[in-house]
């Protein structure tokens, strides 16, 4: 029943776009901070390794291990790729296109930093993301995805196929 509110209401579509636009600012800020005033995630991920150890490790070992022998020796890339993501992540909900994708990656990335052993905002955060996702399309109605899913959904039904059962082969029966 809330799940159907949230896909359907108007009342959802416009708390929907407030809570966007909150957590698309929240997003953008931070990854702008980051490409504008240089950013590096190796101080970070050495930190959340460290949360691994001890009697009660805020960072549970697999994470610690991923961290280690994953992330810090490929720090250069991900020094790209989180600026970079917060800040189309933030963009994409702002603007409300491709919303459903852009929480669904701002999710992602706030369940590392929860894994990582900070919590700050990233709880909160994540679940608003979780109300966006579960929304699905009302919560961008008010933006961008009000046309550019329409324009995408013709694109791919182009030749009259609508639906998955449209477009499955059709078989003849045959009679002996």
């Amino acid at each position: 029943m809330f799940n159907q509110w949230l896909r359907e209401n108007k009342i959802a579509m416009w708390l929907l776009t407030v809570i966007r636009v909150y957590v698309g600012y929240e997003w953008l800020t931070a990854g702008w901070g980051k490409l504008t005033g240089g950013f590096d995630a190796a101080g970070f991920m050495q930190g959340a390794i460290a949360k691994a150890a001890g009697d009660h490790p805020a960072v549970q070992g697999w994470w610690a291990a991923f961290l280690e022998h994953a992330a810090l020796p490929g720090v250069k890339i991900f020094n790209v790729l989180v600026p970079l993501g917060e800040f189309l992540v933030g963009l994409g909900l702002i603007l409300g296109t491709f919303t459903t994708f852009a929480a669904l990656m701002g999710l992602v990335m706030n369940a590392a930093f929860l894994f990582s052993g900070t919590v700050s905002t990233n709880a909160q955060l994540l679940l608003l993301e979780v109300l966006i996702i579960v929304a699905a399309a009302n919560a961008g109605k008010i933006g961008l995805d009000r046309y550019v899913l329409p324009y995408l959904r013709g694109l791919f039904n182009k030749g009259g196929r609508t639906t998955y059962g449209d477009s499955a082969p059709k078989f003849k029966k045959r009679t002996v």
